[in-house]
């Protein structure tokens, strides 16, 4: 057999196996059972005719030849996106679909920013994934996604950014903290405070040291924490502070849950981008997204706001 035989869906099933480097979290994001998965892999190294991976005491790992295939396969698939988006551009915006990636923070504000362009473009499809802010970069850089929407463009990677919105950031309490009905309050008065803080390299954590250090005040230890659910939930449990964006705690500064402190220098004014891969042939679809955001982004976040 050769490599004529192998079919598309086996390169997409290998493909995604050498990303993960695992055919467990391979069956999980395409869907299939891991006996599924394993089987493809049998047939598309029966049409190689040579192994594509091995185990070395229980760890998975990629073979030279199929690091070698790994490089045509993604060429394979990569040609088939464009045909699909060549295809679109003839449909116009009758048709056509649009892969989107948010950092953990901006998921707060981007179905709203869906929900209207679904109503000008209801025939378009759109999928959304929600992830921190390394996953997202490694999507874009891996063009699984058309365009991403974060609050820092990654440095490094050959991308283009466009702010479209500001993006405040603040500092919550519980309500009945001690300094919630204070005002100007300095910022040496949160030297001692109990910080929960996001993971380091997150757009909310770069954000946050860069205010403490541009103010001169070191922060004492605090708390890491996942998600910004999770600061949310032990910030009105009492666990501590948190500077945060203040998109995501509209709701429950509006409910009495979360009390905004009234820190001199905040908000911090940062912003959000629109991100694409700097080489990437926009979808006509994702490209109506793109002039969407730029055009209308900002309004519909300001209105948003307001209502909180």
């Amino acid at each position: 057999m050769t490599m004529r035989h192998a079919t598309m869906r086996q390169l997409q099933v290998f493909e995604c196996a050498v990303r993960h480097v695992s055919f467990s979290r391979a069956a999980e994001e395409l869907h299939l059972t891991q006996p599924a998965v394993s089987m493809q892999i049998r047939e598309i190294e029966a049409s190689a005719g040579v192994p594509l991976f091995e185990r070395i005491n229980g760890k998975l790992f990629v073979t030279e030849a199929g690091q070698e295939l790994t490089m045509h396969a993604r060429e394979i698939l990569r040609a088939l996106d464009s045909a699909d988006e060549a295809l679109d551009a003839l449909k116009g915006l009758r048709g056509g679909r649009i892969e989107i990636a948010v950092t953990s923070t901006a998921q707060y504000l981007v179905p709203q920013l869906l929900v209207e362009f679904r109503r000008r473009f209801p025939a378009v499809e759109m999928r959304l994934s929600a992830r921190n802010r390394k996953a997202v970069i490694e999507q874009l850089i891996g063009n699984e996604v058309a365009l991403a929407i974060m609050g820092r463009p990654p440095e490094a990677a050959a991308t283009e950014g466009t702010p479209f919105a500001p993006h405040p950031f603040v500092i919550v309490a519980a309500p009945d903290h001690r300094l919630a009905s204070r005002r100007r309050i300095p910022v040496a008065a949160l030297a001692d405070e109990t910080l929960l803080v996001r993971e380091p390299g997150s757009g909310t954590r770069t954000a946050m040291e860069s205010y403490f250090g541009e103010h001169g005040v070191e922060i004492s230890d605090g708390m890491e924490l996942a998600s910004n659910e999770t600061i949310k939930q032990a910030v009105m449990a009492g666990m501590g502070i948190s500077f945060i964006s203040r998109h995501t705690v509209g709701l429950e500064l509006r409910t009495g849950r979360l009390a905004l402190l009234r820190v001199q220098g905040l908000p911090v004014m940062r912003q959000w981008y629109v991100v694409h891969l700097a080489a990437k042939r926009l979808s006509p679809a994702a490209a109506a997204f793109k002039a969407f955001v730029l055009g209308h982004g900002r309004t519909i976040l300001e209105a948003r706001t307001s209502r909180e």
